[in-house]
Parts: structure tokens; C-alpha cells; sequence
């Protein structure tokens, strides 16, 4: 405990807590301070030396992103997939020793940008086109918190356990691998990067496992609120991104789901749909591949640079 006098008196700092908007401060006197500017100066003293400590940068811009399979990320990544610019990093979700990575840090974000085995997503490209259209002093952080099969339950941080109570088993590796509770691992690491950046949106690729559920876009926007919520975020300026399952127009076997999916600003308005029209899929007609996933990720982009403006 790092002890400090002034004017006489002791005093021992206990916290120094920072987040996005301010340090809080709480300190132990021992007896009764008759020296109000001396109190003035030590909690001028320490917001100073806090604040150099946990220095947020604004021109680190961070997004969130959630999902299901298609965010996880289910092609196999390229060659031309693995040069990335310094200025794209990854806050990693989970521990990978594999690839040096370890929980609550920040690397390059060269795929998986997921887990440690999980394939190229649309935040790989979606990363790299707002680079290219952005100031150069300008950085860009993504968080991807994703679990292959899931339906949006599993993010209702209310309910979540009931759904994963019933998980299929080929689910529970991923699950395990964020402690259970991948909304939680979603604020988690949330929280960490809101020392450092500002968080600009939310990436959403989910509702292949909630086809034909018209109740959909009323789950996604507890979720979205609950976000906005534990993160102190202001929802004018923090939009939600979702983009389309395959489309029909591939074979898409969910593409039914669209119609749903095109729904969800008359429930969130500040959402906004990214489409997956000519986004070439996989054979199994429910992921796309990964010139698939560059294409759309470059749409996420595209949308994010106009909102951005």
C-alpha cells in the first residue's frame, strides 16, 4: 500500500480505479483534516500521476463483435490473409500458447482472430478496409467473441445459463474456453480495451441457429441495451452492425432469415444491415468462404467508414 504525507498528515491510497470517463479515488485518513488545500493538492497529485498511468488513446478505435459460426469464422484463411498492418490488433478472447497469445492482451491481428483454431472472419477484412480509408494516426482494435451453433440466447447475460444447460456437447469446448459465459468474456474484455480506446461499434453475425424466429430482433436488442449498458456507452453514437446469413442468391439454406435480419432497425435504430448479396459461400450453402467472408467484411467497413463521417 503506497503511503503518502502532506502537510503533516498521512494518508494511504486504497484505489485507484480508472474506466473510460474518470479515476475514482478513496482514500484512509486517520484523523480528523483541519487542512482543506492540503487534500486539494493530494487529490490534484493523484489524478495527475493516475491519469498518465492509464492514458486513453482516442484515436484507438475498438469494435466489438459477436456471433455464431460465420463470426467465428469457418473458412480456412490464405497466404494473403496473414500480412497485416501493425496498426490492426486483436484483444485475444482466450488463452492460445500455441500462437504466444494469452488472454486480455492485445497482438497483430493476423487470423484466427477468434480462437486459437477457428478460421478467417468478416473483422479480418472488415480491419483492413477501414485502414485504408482512415487517418493514418488512426488504430483499430477488434474483440470477437464467437461460438459456432449458437442462438442469440447465449449472449443474454440474464438467461445464458439456461441455454448452455442444454448445450450440445460439440459446443462445450468453445463455452469452457470462455469460462461459460462468452457475454460476460465479451465485457470482460470490453473493459480492458476502454482503458486504452474508444469503442466505436458492435459487429453482430448471428441467426442461422434463430431461423424463422420472429422474436429475433427483440433478443438481439436486450443484448444490444445490456451492452450499451454494462460499458456506459451512449447508444446514439454506438451503432450495431449485422450482417445477412448467405444469401438466397447463393443457395443460402438460412436466407429466409434475412427478412428477419432486415427488420431489426425498426427495433434498434441505430442498427443497420449489412447485406450478403454475391457473397460467395461454402458447399454446405450455411458459411460462406473466404473470399465470401473478405467481401463482406469489407461491406461491415464500408457502413462503419460512412457512420464514422
Amino acid at each position: 500500500m503506497k503511503q503518502i504525507i502532506t502537510k503533516g498528515l498521512k494518508y494511504s491510497t486504497i484505489t485507484i480505479a480508472t474506466n473510460l470517463n474518470n479515476v475514482a479515488l478513496k482514500l484512509i485518513k486517520p484523523k480528523a483534516c483541519s487542512k482543506p488545500l492540503g487534500i486539494a493538492l493530494l487529490l490534484a497529485f493523484l489524478w495527475c500521476t493516475s491519469a498518465k498511468s492509464y492514458a486513453q488513446n482516442p484515436k484507438l478505435y475498438v469494435f466489438l463483435s459477436f456471433g455464431q459460426s460465420n463470426m467465428e469464422g469457418n473458412a480456412p484463411f490464405e497466404p494473403q490473409d496473414t500480412t497485416v498492418n501493425n496498426r490492426f490488433s486483436v484483444l485475444q478472447a482466450v488463452d492460445c500458447p500455441e500462437l504466444g497469445r494469452t488472454k486480455g492482451n492485445w497482438y497483430t491481428a493476423k487470423p484466427p482472430l477468434c480462437r486459437c483454431k477457428t478460421g478467417l472472419t468478416p473483422m479480418d477484412y472488415f480491419g483492413r478496409t477501414l485502414l485504408d480509408s482512415l487517418p493514418k494516426d488512426v488504430r483499430i482494435g477488434i474483440i470477437n467473441v464467437a461460438v459456432g451453433g449458437c442462438k442469440i440466447e447465449l449472449f443474454d447475460k440474464n438467461n445464458y445459463q439456461t441455454y448452455t444447460a442444454t448445450a450440445p456437447e460439440w459446443m462445450k469446448s468453445a463455452l469452457n474456453e470462455y469460462g461459460g459465459n462468452p457475454y460476460g468474456r465479451l465485457v470482460e474484455l470490453a473493459k480492458i480495451a476502454q482503458q486504452s480506446g474508444v469503442i466505436k461499434g458492435i459487429m453482430m453475425h448471428q441467426g442461422e441457429s434463430n431461423t424463422g424466429d420472429q422474436e429475433w430482433p427483440k433478443k438481439v436488442k436486450a443484448v444490444y441495451e445490456n451492452l450499451i449498458r454494462d460499458l456506459n456507452l451512449n447508444p446514439a453514437s454506438t451503432p450495431l452492425l449485422a450482417g445477412e446469413v448467405v444469401n438466397a442468391d447463393q443457395g443460402g439454406i438460412c436466407a429466409s432469415m434475412n427478412k428477419i435480419i432486415a427488420t431489426l432497425p425498426e427495433t434498434i435504430p441505430n442498427a443497420h444491415i449489412i447485406s450478403s448479396a454475391g457473397c460467395t459461400d461454402a458447399a454446405d450453402n450455411l458459411h460462406f468462404n473466404a473470399q465470401g467472408y473478405r467481401m463482406l467484411g469489407e461491406r461491415y467497413a464500408k457502413t462503419m467508414l460512412s457512420l464514422l463521417k
